[in-house]
């Protein structure tokens, strides 16, 4: 059965283990922040935590695929495992509870390179057994397992938890998720992982390579941009929107299930929109329903609990609609890696990188602006980014067989 929706039956296990890895991972995202704001920290300190953490991510990113090919698949996710657990537990102990703000910048910086180490590794395992005709798929349910695991799977389950147990044990309850999911990944999973290959000086090319091609080919830098953009709502709201919602009559652990909502409509819309991209054309998917969706509805998102007084439903509906047209940007990884050309692992780095950055571009912008601007400034400052990412598809050349795509997606813009 695995077999025929598209996944080795080998790795059958190791899906599962994303999924519950990821789980533990994400169950803090949508209630970490204001859970530090009442407890003392400020905002802009908080948003300077998940802006660290997003550092560590974009590195664990970065150099995942070569800790691969030195420690091999099961190596690199155990290091993953640690990684998180060290972190976590330090964050817990030796950073909130004494409220230690240098500690918990240290500590929650570790815990950034876990799930990256552990994920995307298991993501390259993937598209080494695979067979070329069923690659796509196969790389579509690892998304898939992510995000059922970081934004689903792991919102609903806090909006549970926070409640029965508290908000540290929910914490602490973490590193039990994730090592059930190592457990299924690395031990259940008992498929061998067989790597090319490589001597240390070609991994040094090819890392090398990952950082030349952004001045050899602008089209690859402007598709990382773009992969930048597509997630700044995704690290970035979790930090002041709780709070916005609050105000408006909307608790924390209706929030956390109206955000799991949001990626549950991501997890439908990403099967959706692979379908959309090749019919509709990958430049236009991302201009019309990537760019320009994301950028109005990231400002229904912040006004609707304003208008409407915290209508759960109407929020929650505009939530999943977004959540959806995050989607819209899924042909971005079709894009990048043609218009690499002959160098598609750099441009698979690049790609790789630029979700990482994602992460800390985030916080960044909202540690910058809230003081300022207020939760209100920031969404404008997302929605802008988000049509400037339409503008800059449109910019992108996809030579070859998507030289038609391309021109038509250039010609409906221009209307």
């Amino acid at each position: 059965m695995l077999d025929k929706i598209g996944i080795h039956p080998k790795l059958g296990w190791g899906f599962l283990g994303v999924v519950i890895f990821m789980m533990g991972d994400g169950l803090e995202q949508g209630w970490l922040s204001p859970f530090l704001v009442d407890n003392g920290v400020t905002l802009q300190q908080s948003a300077a935590i998940f802006t660290v953490y997003g550092i560590s991510l974009a590195i664990a990113s970065w150099f995942s695929g070569v800790c691969l090919e030195a420690f091999g698949a099961k190596r690199t996710m155990f290091l993953g495992l640690l990684f998180y657990v060290i972190g976590t537990a330090g964050f817990i102990t030796f950073g909130f509870n004494q409220l230690n703000i240098p500690v918990m910048y240290v500590t929650y910086f570790i815990k950034g390179f876990g799930y990256p180490l552990f994920a995307y590794s298991f993501l390259t395992w993937v598209i080494y057994r695979t067979p070329q005709q069923k690659l796509s798929t196969a790389v579509g349910w690892f998304w898939i397992a992510y995000c059922l695991g970081m934004f689903v799977l792991g919102s609903w389950y806090s909006s549970y938890a926070i409640k029965e147990f508290g908000y540290l044990p929910t914490l602490w309850s973490s590193i039990f998720w994730v090592g059930l999911g190592a457990v299924f990944a690395l031990v259940v999973n008992r498929d061998r992982f067989e790597k090319k290959k490589i001597s240390p000086g070609d991994t040094a090319k090819e890392l090398l390579k990952g950082i030349t091609i952004l001045k050899t080919n602008p089209g690859v830098l402007t598709g990382g941009i773009v992969r930048i953009i597509n997630s700044v709502g995704t690290y970035g709201f979790p930090i002041f929107l709780p709070m916005h919602m609050a105000k408006h009559g909307i608790s924390t652990s209706v929030w956390l299930q109206i955000w799991g909502t949001i990626f549950l409509g991501n997890i439908v819309f990403n099967l959706i929109f692979g379908i959309v991209g090749d019919k509709f054309g990958w430049k236009n998917t991302v201009i019309w329903f990537g760019g320009v969706g994301c950028g109005v509805f990231t400002l229904l998102l912040y006004y609707s609990p304003v208008l409407f007084s915290g209508n759960v439903l109407l929020v929650g509906t505009i939530g999943f609609i977004w959540g959806g047209l995050l989607a819209g940007y899924v042909p971005i990884g079709a894009i990048v890696p043609t218009v690499a050309g002959k160098d598609k692992g750099a441009g698979m780095s690049i790609l790789n990188l630029a979700a990482g950055l994602s992460a800390f571009v985030a916080p960044l912008v909202v540690s910058l602006f809230i003081n300022s601007l207020g939760g209100e400034g920031v969404v404008w400052i997302f929605a802008v980014l988000y049509f400037a990412s339409a503008v800059m598809t449109y910019f992108i050349k996809v030579p070859g067989q998507n030289e038609q795509t391309a021109q038509k997606a250039d010609a409906n813009f221009a209307s």
